[in-house]
Order: C-alpha cells, then structure tokens, then sequence
C-alpha cells in the first residue's frame, strides 16, 4: 500500500490488482487473521498445549466461498497473464511516451500485439538489471538477522503455531537509506540507478516471480515450514493463492529463519518503494540539475508514509497479507512486481516531466499529505492502545464504547474479542483506508498538473484496491463474529466513508 508492499497492502500494500474467488480445497489452511478493519485480536492467553483435531468439515474463510468453475480458473490465470505483461507496456508508456494515455493507445492500436516484443527489454539488459537488485536483496536478507530489533511474536495459526519476527524495520529502513546514498556518494553507483534500469528490471521480475512462486508452490506441498499448508486440488488455484501461509527458509543459520512473505512483502516491496522514489528523485536533478517542488513533495510524502509502514511494521504482520493470504502468485508477485511498479509510477513519469506547481500549492500538497499519513497511524495507535489495555481506556476524553465478542477457531475452541467502536473507528469501520487515500492522491496529485493521467494510475489502482478489500473484510468479519459484527454495524453505520459509503 500504500503498504507494501500490496502490492501495494497496507502503503501499499503490495497486492495483485483485484482477485478472483478462491476455491473450495482439499486440506484448507484458514486463518484467523485480521485486517486493519477494527476486529480486535483474540485473548491473549497462551494457546493450548494439547491441541484437538481439526474437524474435517471446517473451511477457512479464504477457501470457502468460491469453486473450481471455469470462470474462477480463468480469473486466475487472466490475473496472472494480464498483469505483468500490463507492467512491461505500461513503463515503456512512462518512459518513451511521456506517460500519455492517448500516445499509448494509438502506439497499441498501430502495432499490437508486436508492441509487447519490440519494445521488451533485451535478456542482456535485464541481467544487469537484476545484478543490482540481486545485490540489494543481499543487503536486506543480512540486515533481517543482524540489525538490532525485539521479537515480535504474531497471532496464533490455525494449526496454534505462533510465527516470531525480529522487529527492526524502522533501523532497516534507516540504514538502507544511509548505505544508498553512501554508495552513490564513493562512486559505487549513480543516485539515479534504478531509473537507468527501471524497465529491464520489471521485465526481469516478472519472469524472476514466475520461478519463485513455483518454488513456493512446490515448498508448501513437500517441505512446509508449519502444519498451515495444503492443497485445493487445483494446480493453478494452488499456484495463483499458494500453498503455504508460513514459509520460512534458512532456520540452520539463523533460529528464526527468513519468513519469505516479510522478505517480499516489507524487505523488497515497500523498501524498494523508499529507495526507488529516492532514485528517481536524483535523477531528475542528473538531468535537469535541481529537484522541482512537485518531485520533492510527491517524494517527501512518500517517505513519510514508508517511515510510518516501518514504525508500524509489527502491526502489518497482524493484517491479513500475512495472518489470511497465502504465499502464492497473488501476493508475492505483487510484492516483487506490482508494488516496484505501479507505486512509484508517478515519481519515475515526474523525472522527464518536471512541474513547477507554486511554493503555496506544494506546501499545502505536502502538508495535507503529512496530516493524513499521520491520521492513519494515529487510527492504528487507537486500536493497538485500545488492545493492549482489554478495552479499558479513554479515547478522545470519552471512555472507548466497546462490544464484548466472541469467536470460533479452527480447534473448536471459543475466543473473547473487544471490538471497538470509538474514536477513528467510531467514525466509519475501515476508517484508515481514508487518510491513505488522502496521502496517496497528495504525492500523486502533481502528474495532473502536466494532464497526462498514467501518472495518476497508482492512486486510481488503490481506490480500486482499498473498496475490494473492504468487501472482503466486511465478509471476513460477518462470518468470524456473526451477530457480533451485526450489533457493530448498527453503532458505527458507514464503511469507509460517513454518510456517503
């Protein structure tokens, strides 16, 4: 997302764009996770030691609702095809034709489909591309393990194992900020790298997440990391969803091992998002020798955002990127992909299209952008504080309105949760998918400026995003808290939007 990556999730949130309803599977692997709609986390007593068998007839929530028609297979693969080669046509359109719609669909019209070879990167180019990127991924692999942090321990799984994070995300980003440009300033590299191989470099990552996703496919069936694993009996169900909610590789060198869907999701997706609007940043002033207002506010948001994902980085391991998607092509391909791409769309089209938007209008861009990023934590704060103290706490000078819930998990066994439904949350239930499209359109906003609207794909992806997804939670929790979710719908009425939606 905004999240991370989700593409891209929270700040992006680094997700696919849109999906198809999952399939009803052999071994499901239900999660009890919770998005950053305001369900509350379960009790916090440690989880059973004698564990009682998962009754057959339980589904998980992601593998309940859909079938393996042939409408949902062909969703899946149109989502797997349409995507990347979007990704390859869509960077040449930033690139080479000024990021104009109207350029791009008489360039498609005149020359589709030879469009999607000519103007494809050469195999040599995306080797060197991925020379870079490999060396980045190294960087950040190392820091996972060696960069001070706490543990951070996540929700109970399914099968009750309990996933451990070390938490140093805020000191990674920190460091990864430092060591770039310290890189760039010895000579290692030119600043504006990432901009030299932006289009070899997606190419590369789409055949790159190909492979990988074939390998976490293959893990999830054969060498799982934990008991929430299986299969649908649908090779590309399995293949487009996964296979595995926790996999984890490595633990022989390091105790915790690298959780794969944090390396891709935060470590790659939302770190490249810091360093990429960084790159792109320099090399508008390669060119054209200074930075223009709209490309230092549209970036200076941004990192505020990405520095916020970091602070809060434990509580997006809680969401249901990590806790409720498995490890498949929907969301780690966004991560490695859709994310790099499309959420720094409207820095790279900023580089060879400097606006000057006013000293006024950019001081109230970044100061609009800055206030929303913070409303969105501050939101994630309420719920995290209200968590912490069982519900017990004053929140804007009123004691939190609460409702006392309960759910089943996949053991059988019933957990209290508090849902609240004051402050932020009190406002509408998906409340903070506001602010971060507030934030999202304030450092997307200056592409407008020149009328070309590719620029602003990014912002009109993530509104797509955030309503599909507040479907999905509003599902997700209706089923988990049933009459519960009904008595809290009637307190706080409007989904996203009060009194519109």
């Amino acid at each position: 997302r905004g999240r991370a990556p989700s593409p891209a999730k929270r700040g992006g949130r680094g997700k696919s764009p849109g999906a198809p309803k999952t399939p009803r599977g052999r071994n499901p692997a239900k999660s009890p996770a919770r998005s950053k709609s305001p369900a509350p986390r379960a009790s916090s007593s440690p989880a059973p030691r004698a564990q009682p068998k998962v009754a057959a007839a339980v589904k998980s929530w992601s593998m309940s609702k859909a079938n393996s028609s042939v409408w949902d297979l062909s969703g899946a693969i149109a989502l797997m095809v349409g995507p990347a080669v979007f990704t390859i046509v869509y960077t040449y359109a930033l690139l080479e034709l000024d990021g104009s719609a109207e350029k791009l669909l008489s360039a498609t019209m005149k020359d589709f489909p030879s469009i999607l070879w000519r103007h494809h990167p050469s195999v040599k180019d995306m080797m060197e591309a991925m020379k870079v990127v490999v060396i980045f991924w190294i960087v950040q692999l190392a820091m996972m393990p060696l960069v001070p942090g706490k543990i951070h321990t996540g929700p109970v799984a399914p099968s009750g194992h309990r996933p451990k994070y070390k938490a140093n995300g805020v000191a990674t980003y920190l460091l990864t900020v430092v060591l770039f440009f310290s890189g760039a300033h010895f000579g290692f590299y030119k600043a504006g790298v990432f901009y030299d191989i932006a289009a070899p470099m997606y190419a590369a990552l789409n055949y790159f997440s190909i492979v990988f996703c074939a390998f976490l496919y293959y893990k999830g069936l054969h060498f799982p990391s934990t008991k929430d694993s299986g299969s649908t009996g649908s090779f590309v169900f399995d293949y487009f969803w996964g296979t595995e909610l926790y996999p984890r590789v490595g633990k022989k060198f390091w105790s915790l091992g690298w959780d794969l869907k944090q390396f891709t999701n935060c470590r790659w997706g939302m770190m490249f998002w810091a360093i990429g609007t960084l790159s792109f940043m320099m090399k508008q002033r390669e060119i054209h020798g200074v930075f223009y207002d709209s490309m230092f506010i549209s970036v200076f948001v941004q990192q505020v955002y990405v520095f916020k994902f970091f602070l809060w980085e434990t509580g997006y391991l809680n969401t249901m990127d990590i806790q409720h998607d498995r490890a498949g092509f929907y969301i780690c391909w966004g991560c490695l992909v859709w994310v790099p791409c499309l959420y720094t769309c409207h820095t790279l089209f900023l580089v060879h299209n400097p606006i000057h938007m006013g000293e006024v209008t950019a001081a109230v861009m970044g100061a609009v952008g800055v206030v929303a990023v913070y409303i969105n934590w501050d939101a994630d704060q309420q719920k995290i504080t209200f968590r912490e103290n069982d519900g017990n706490v004053e929140i804007w000078g009123k004691k939190a309105v609460k409702i006392q819930a309960v759910y089943r998990t996949d053991l059988g066994i019933n957990k209290p949760s508090l849902l609240l439904a004051s402050g932020w949350w009190g406002v509408s239930r998906h409340f903070h998918y506001l602010p971060e499209l507030m934030a999202a359109f304030c450092w997307s906003a200056p592409t407008l400026w020149s009328g070309n609207v590719l620029g602003f794909a990014y912002w009109v992806f993530l509104l797509c995003l955030l309503t599909h997804r507040s479907f999905r939670d509003e599902e997700r929790c209706s089923t988990k808290y049933g009459t519960y979710w009904d008595e809290y719908k009637k307190l706080v009425p409007y989904r996203i939007v009060p009194y519109l939606f």
